[in-house]
């Protein structure tokens, strides 16, 4: 048996988030805002259910609760539906994903976890067939923003509202 430091959550309500570390927008606003104009670019032509899922799906993978939050909720505002939200960890063993869906998912996968392999040629010809090359491009400018977003959110501790 493995014993921790920690005192077991004994309560039934939610637990308190972790304190946020800094405040970008207080700090850094210049960046911040350069950050907010770098993503609304990079939403220019893609398709909103598409930049929701890749938006979350990224999110996932780095373990960005603040975001997974904003987006999954922005996603139900736009018709998105609840089992294709919380399948995508498994997206490939679905049947819910549209071609071009799939596609945006295994490049958002690629390009958010580089250091496994980089972006494969397979992959990147997928999104191509899927895509032109400037909704290709403002894909790979979507699936970059998050990521940028989520590194922001995981290091300074944002998190989502209790609700």
């Amino acid at each position: 048996m493995t014993t921790t430091n920690e005192t077991p959550n004994t309560t039934d309500g939610p637990v308190p988030a972790p304190e946020q570390r800094l405040a970008m927008p207080r700090l850094a606003p210049d960046y911040y805002q350069a950050m907010i104009a770098v993503d609304r670019a990079s939403r220019q032509g893609v398709d909103p259910v598409i930049a929701e899922l890749v938006k979350v799906h990224a999110s996932m993978i780095n373990g960005c609760a603040f975001c997974i939050d904003m987006h999954a909720t922005d996603a139900r505002k736009n018709g998105e539906q609840d089992h294709r939200l919380v399948s995508l960890p498994a997206w490939r063993e679905t049947p819910w994903f549209t071609a071009r869906e799939r596609a945006a998912l295994a490049l958002t996968e690629s390009v958010t976890l580089l250091t496994q392999g980089h972006v494969p040629d397979a992959v990147y010809q997928e999104a191509a067939a899927q895509f032109d090359e400037t909704e290709l491009a403002q894909l790979i400018a979507l699936i970059a923003t998050i990521n940028a977003w989520n590194r922001i959110g995981v290091s300074t501790r944002m998190s989502p509202a209790a609700k």
